[in-house]
């Protein structure tokens, strides 16, 4: 794409090392050590219009980014790009940011709904209410016969063994005495060294890396030997991508052949608007997976216990549904909000009523949100 006016382009060479020492654990799963599907780009790609404006709040943002994070912003509107602001590192960590690819972090948990949704439309699942009581791998676990619809708004009843209800600091952290990381591990050993046996407790909202890693490899056991076929639908000829997409996998367990999907993408920038957009579109043109968002939209639940704080969409909104984050706090109830939330600063927010998008990628997050993120969904153009 050519370089759009209004675009912030600061010394690339100066970013690899500046960000360095702010980044630990913004930048946990690099994609070579955990590579698992390419999906490729389309040679029919969504071409974005633009027209492009200078937004000094954003512009701020970036003039102090060592200490804010923000490495992307793009703002969607009118069906063009109009704010498109970057300034992204040759590495972090001492990793390689190749080809312009950034990491979804849990923003990945709502491009596995995305991915649930058109495997449901494709006929590999009946529906969001299936119960999951056909899957060996889950056999004489807490996760045995759970309806789907109830993992898709976090209700496994699992708060016991993993997730934000077990007050550790993290969502992804397995009750066990080595504190292992299910996105590491992988879900064989999750289920064969600490899960088997045990039962499900009271069905309550808990955030939990582990459920949506159930759902995943639920969706690539149910598709076989078509689970790459699907991802290159969606991704590929459905959004429309331009570059190569990844999901990652998390490590194998002994010597099996069972590869555990993980829900962490890796795309580049304009491609996470790209999905974003396909999703509104699907939304607005009732398409089958429009009605898929639509319906995990109608039965998101309240979180009751979440924290309430300004920075994060994750963390500001009322309700929870399908893997994905409603009713933002200060906006009117009727507000159709689509937002995805991801470790360090990562967010997508999908205005439905307006057809805005806002996608923000970061190593950390520093910046202000509810200046350039919230209050420009809230106040409008």
């Amino acid at each position: 794409m050519k370089k759009l006016l209004g675009i912030l382009v600061l010394g690339l060479l100066l970013s690899g090392n500046a960000f360095a020492k702010k980044n630990k654990n913004t930048w946990d799963y690099p994609l070579l050590a955990y590579k698992g599907w390419e999906i490729k780009g389309s040679d029919n790609h969504y071409k974005f219009k633009s027209n492009l404006r200078q937004d000094k709040n954003v512009l701020k943002e970036f003039k102090n980014n060592k200490e804010t994070g923000i490495i992307s912003y793009l703002l969607f509107e009118d069906d063009k790009i109009v704010i498109d602001v970057s300034d992204i590192p040759i590495s972090v960590e001492g990793d390689k940011i190749i080809d312009g690819l950034l990491p979804s972090h849990s923003m990945g948990k709502s491009l596995v709904s995305y991915v649930t949704g058109h495997a449901i439309c494709e006929g590999y699942i009946d529906s969001v209410n299936v119960r999951l009581n056909d899957w060996p791998l889950i056999k004489n676990t807490l996760y045995e016969d759970s309806m789907l619809h109830d993992l898709l708004n976090m209700k496994a009843g699992d708060q016991k063994w993993v997730g934000e209800r077990r007050n550790v600091g993290s969502d992804n952290r397995i009750k066990g005495s080595m504190n292992e990381n299910v996105n590491v591990i992988g879900l064989m050993k999750v289920m064969n060294e600490y899960l088997r046996g045990t039962e499900k407790s009271k069905l309550v909202y808990n955030y939990s890396a582990l459920t949506t890693n159930v759902i995943l490899n639920y969706v690539k056991y149910k598709t076989g030997d078509d689970w790459e076929k699907l991802l290159n639908k969606v991704y590929s000829e459905h959004v429309g991508v331009k570059n190569s997409v990844y999901l990652q996998r998390s490590k194998k367990y002994l010597k099996t052949d069972f590869i555990s999907a993980r829900y962490s993408f890796y795309a580049n920038r304009y491609d996470y608007l790209r999905i974003a957009k396909a999703m509104m579109d699907d939304w607005h043109n009732d398409t089958c997976a429009g009605k898929y968002l639509k319906t995990i939209y109608k039965n998101r639940i309240k979180k009751k216990d979440n924290t309430k704080e300004p920075d994060d969409v994750g963390l500001y909104t009322k309700t929870y549904g399908g893997q994905f984050h409603f009713d933002i706090f200060g906006l009117k109830k009727t507000r159709k909000i689509i937002g995805m939330s991801g470790f360090a600063g990562q967010q997508i927010l999908i205005d439905l009523d307006n057809k805005r998008i806002i996608v923000v990628n970061s190593l950390y997050k520093n910046y202000n949100w509810k200046k350039i993120v919230h209050s420009v969904i809230k106040k409008g153009k």
